[in-house]
C-alpha cells in the first residue's frame, strides 16, 4: 500500500523534526519542509493539524505551526505513565518466564558503541527500543498500542536528557543494566526498583539539567 503524502509528512515531522533539540520551540516553514520531503504544502499542512491535536506542535494564527516545548509538568507525567507500564512489563515477563533477555542484551551492546555526540539520535532510538522490547515480550497489543502513543515524546526528552548532561549515556547504559541484570535473575522487586531508578535519573536530568 503507497504511503500517502500526508503519513510522510507526519512522519517525518514526528521522527526527524520533532526530535531535533534545536527546534524546540520554533516555528516550522511549511515549504522548507514540503522541499524537503518531496510533497506539497497541503499534506505537510494536514500533517500538523494532526500533530497539534496530540499537542506536539501548537498553531499560531498568522505566525504558522511551532514545535511544543515539554513542559516540567509534561515530562513528569510521560516518566510516571512510563513506571507504570514498565514495572507492569517486567513483572509479567518474569510471571510468564517470557523476559526478551537474549534481545535486551543485544540492544545494549549497540548502546555501548554510540557514545559520541553524533550518535545521540541513534542511541535514543535504540534506548527506546530496549524498552519496548520488554513492554512487547507481554504480548498485550492494546498494551503496546498505548505504549507506542508516547514515543516521539520519550524520544524527545531522551535527546535532551543527553544534551543536557556530559556522561548521561554511560549512566543509561548502567541504568539499563541493572534491568537486564533483575530481568535476567527474574527478581521482579529489583526490576521495579532498577526500573525507578533509571526514571527518576532521566526526570532529574531533564528538570534540572
Amino acid at each position: 500500500m503507497a504511503t500517502s503524502g500526508r503519513e510522510k509528512a507526519y512522519a517525518y515531522l514526528k521522527e526527524t523534526v520533532l526530535t531535533d533539540p534545536a527546534m524546540q520551540g520554533e516555528f516550522l516553514s511549511e515549504q522548507e519542509i514540503a522541499d524537503r520531503i518531496g510533497v506539497s504544502r497541503t499534506p505537510i499542512r494536514e500533517a500538523l493539524l494532526l500533530l497539534a491535536a496530540e499537542d506536539l506542535v501548537q498553531m499560531v494564527p498568522r505566525r504558522g505551526a511551532r514545535v511544543a516545548r515539554l513542559t516540567g509538568r509534561e515530562i513528569s507525567e510521560l516518566m510516571e505513565l512510563r513506571g507504570i507500564v514498565e514495572r507492569y512489563a517486567a513483572e509479567q515477563v518474569i510471571a510468564l518466564d517470557r523476559a526478551p533477555v537474549e534481545e535486551l542484551a543485544e540492544l545494549l551492546e549497540r548502546q555501548r558503541g554510540l557514545s559520541g555526540p553524533d550518535d545521540a539520535k541513534e542511541f535514543i532510538a535504540i534506548d527506546h527500543r530496549f524498552h519496548t522490547t520488554l513492554v512487547s515480550a507481554v504480548g498485550n497489543g492494546l498494551l503496546d498500542r498505548h505504549y507506542d502513543g508516547l514515543r516521539s515524546r520519550q524520544v524527545r526528552a531522551g535527546v535532551v536528557a543527553l544534551y543536557n548532561q556530559k556522561g548521561r549515556p554511560q549512566s543509561v547504559i548502567d541504568e539499563h543494566r541493572a534491568i537486564l541484570d533483575a530481568i535476567a535473575a527474574a527478581d521482579a522487586g529489583a526490576a521495579s526498583a532498577a526500573i525507578d531508578s533509571h526514571l527518576e535519573s532521566t526526570l532529574r536530568v531533564l528538570l534540572v539539567g
